[in-house]
């Protein structure tokens, strides 16, 4: 053997050898025996089933198992957070308005305990937020979104929340003490008797699967594939090193709602970044597993936000949570936000949680009852969490007092909301 076969032989050994000694200092860790060998076909009695893992339906499922409900958590994907996390936006929208916070409770837990445990800081607060000189995203709290996944599955393991992936339902049927929904996922079948259901699905696919009235118009707004070339991903971080909001491709035509076009959004967008990678001879450092959603059916509920209700900040009778965002509607010419006048603040009542003719099932998210323009304000993440929180209020007083949601006396509602850090309107 010549001398440079040698080196080059010598070199790939050290590799390899590296490469085992990083193998075996590895760290081990044991899964829990309850996971490990289970039957196929499962039995699961809860009181509270969340479908849907994203932005509301992880603060739902936690405000349930916190208030004393037997809570099972059905997610398609792989983690918790949704838009924040799989979808990349990791910046959640807007906690605060007018120099004062109008958005708490366990959503703002969640981004707090993110940004503290990833080392960032939280924006001035202080800062009105006006049309010239402050806009709305200088507020925006920017989270890691790896940490958020993490710290969402603890939160919900504390409040015995149970979490299933790759599991969604496949058939929904009422019974005399709420519903039985059977759910599927790859070597699983899983009954699941339940008195109240939360849709958090993001296109109201449990109402729609009950054949409840669900809206959508023809034209809906982009999905964002987001990426990274040249500079690595920071995650948490606005500015510094390594810019960490990430890049976006617009994928016209992206709505969530079923596999086929979701495929179809992701295909899409990526195949857009490879041409993209290829064009401008860059490394692609960073790329989103799903594209992120803005848009799909919104449902028809007992209440309908319009977007005079919105711009006005209607406080409805029944207001249950807060909202704070501008007319955001991304067309193919961009998107020219529409800030709120000075002081407003829109807010979401219960019943625009509530399916129309319907019993025992809330939603939350921005399939929230409303108009599109209304509704392209309140799909961001804050609100949607303050939804999510909400409805798990709401279903598990339900599910403990044997009635429905909407016959829950409102300040019960709230009352349990307040205990659980949330701002309520006119309490």
């Amino acid at each position: 053997m010549d001398r440079r076969k040698f080196i080059q032989y010598s070199a790939a050994g050290v590799a390899l050898a590296a490469t085992a000694n990083q193998a075996i200092s590895a760290e081990h860790v044991t899964m829990n025996e309850r996971f490990i060998n289970k039957e196929l076909n499962i039995t699961s009695e809860i009181d509270v089933l969340v479908v849907g893992g994203g932005t509301a339906g992880t603060i739902a499922a936690i405000q349930a198992g916190r208030a004393g409900a037997e809570t099972l958590l059905v997610e398609r994907g792989s983690q918790l957070g949704g838009t924040a996390t799989t979808g990349g936006v990791a910046f959640p929208g807007l906690f605060h308005a007018w120099g004062k916070q109008i958005i708490s409770g366990i959503g703002w837990e969640m981004v707090r305990d993110t940004v503290l445990l990833d080392g960032g800081t939280l924006p001035d607060f202080s800062m009105e937020i006006n049309n010239t000189t402050v806009r709305h995203w200088r507020h925006q709290v920017h989270v890691n979104q790896f940490i958020y996944a993490l710290l969402a599955e603890e939160k919900c393991e504390e409040a015995g929340v149970e979490i299933a992936y790759y599991e969604f339902p496949e058939s929904i049927t009422k019974t005399a003490e709420g519903w039985q929904v059977d759910c599927l996922g790859f070597g699983t079948k899983r009954s699941v008797l339940c008195r109240q259901i939360i849709d958090c699905t993001g296109g109201a696919e449990v109402t729609g699967m009950l054949n409840l009235p669900r809206l959508r118009k023809e034209e809906t707004q982009p999905g964002s594939m987001l990426f990274k070339l040249d500079n690595a991903n920071n995650p948490g971080r606005a500015n510094g090193p390594g810019p960490g909001l990430l890049d976006a491709i617009y994928v016209h035509g992206a709505i969530s709602a079923n596999s086929r076009t979701v495929t179809a959004a992701n295909l899409t967008g990526r195949k857009a970044i490879l041409e993209k990678v290829r064009k401008e001879k860059k490394r692609l450092m960073h790329m989103q597993p799903e594209t992120a959603f803005r848009e799909s059916y919104r449902i028809e509920g007992e209440t309908i936000i319009t977007v005079d209700d919105y711009t006005s900040g209607r406080v409805f009778d029944d207001a249950i949570c807060y909202a704070f965002y501008p007319v955001d509607l991304h067309t193919k010419e961009g998107v020219k936000p529409e800030p709120l006048k000075k002081g407003i603040v829109p807010t979401i009542p219960l019943s625009a949680l509530v399916p129309k003719g319907s019993s025992n099932i809330l939603v939350a998210g921005r399939c929230v009852s409303s108009d599109r323009l209304a509704n392209s304000g309140l799909r961001v993440q804050a609100p949607c969490m303050a939804m999510g929180q909400a409805a798990g209020a709401a279903a598990t007083l339900a599910v403990r007092k044997k009635i429905t949601p909407l016959e829950v006396p409102l300040n019960n509602i709230k009352e349990l909301l307040v205990q659980n850090g949330a701002i309520v309107p006119n309490f």
